[in-house]
C-alpha cells in the first residue's frame, strides 16, 4: 500500500499524535514520567507527539491507562451517543468454549462490563495472564478461582478484585454451572477472549 492509500485504521493512528501531548499535560505528567509508567523511552514518547511514529496497539492500550482515558477517545471516537443504560432485553447473548456471555456495559469504555454464564467443569491447564484488573462478583452458584498459588471458593454475593497478571483461572463447581458479573480492563480483548470455556474431556 502506497502512503497514499491509508486506510480508515492508519488514518485513526495517524490522528492520534496530536492529541497525546494535551493528554499529557492534561494529566499533569512530564514527558520523562509518562514514558516510564508507559514503558517507553521518553525519546520515543516525544517522536509519538510530534508524528514522527505511530504507536502500535499495546502502546495505545499503555497510554491510555496512563493518562486515565480509552483508547477510542485517544482515536476521536466519543461517547456522546452512547446509551449509559443497558437493558437486559437488549443484552445479547454469546457463545464461546461453553460459557455464555451477555454485554453489560457500552463497547469502547475503560472497563468491559459482563454477564457471564459459566458451565460445570473446568479451565484445564490454561491460565490466564494478561494487563489489566479483573473484577467479579457471584450471582448463583459456587465458584472455583485459582490465583496464583492460592486457590478460593466463592459463592453467591462473594467477590474477587486482583490484577490480571496475577496467573488465574476459574471453574464451576455446581452441576448447573454458576452466574457471575464480571468487569475487565483489558480493552482490546474481544469477549470470548476475556476467559476460556473448560477444554473438552477435562473434570473439574
Amino acid at each position: 500500500m502506497s502512503s497514499s492509500e491509508t486506510g480508515p485504521a492508519e488514518g485513526a493512528v495517524a490522528a492520534v499524535a496530536p492529541q497525546l501531548r494535551e493528554l499529557r499535560r492534561r494529566a499533569a505528567l512530564t514527558l520523562e514520567a509518562a514514558a516510564r509508567a508507559a514503558g517507553l523511552s521518553p525519546a520515543h514518547l516525544s517522536r509519538l507527539e510530534t508524528g514522527q511514529r505511530q504507536p502500535s496497539l499495546p502502546m495505545l492500550l499503555a497510554l491510555a491507562r496512563v493518562y486515565g482515558t480509552t483508547v477510542a477517545e485517544l482515536l476521536g471516537e466519543t461517547a456522546a451517543d452512547r446509551d449509559a443504560v443497558v437493558r437486559a432485553a437488549d443484552m445479547e447473548p454469546t457463545a464461546a468454549g461453553g460459557w455464555t456471555y451477555y454485554r453489560a456495559g457500552a463497547p469502547g469504555r475503560g472497563m468491559q462490563a459482563l454477564r457471564v454464564q459459566v458451565p460445570h467443569g473446568s479451565q484445564g491447564d490454561v491460565v490466564r495472564v494478561h494487563p489489566g484488573e479483573e473484577w467479579l462478583h457471584v450471582l448463583r452458584g459456587r465458584l472455583r478461582l485459582r490465583l496464583g498459588d492460592s486457590e478460593h471458593r466463592l459463592t453467591a454475593g462473594d467477590s474477587a478484585h486482583f490484577d490480571s497478571m496475577t496467573p488465574h483461572r476459574i471453574a464451576a463447581q455446581d452441576p448447573d454451572g454458576v452466574e457471575l458479573l464480571f468487569v475487565h480492563t483489558l480493552l482490546q480483548s474481544p469477549t470470548a477472549a476475556l476467559c476460556l470455556g473448560p477444554t473438552p474431556g477435562e473434570t473439574p
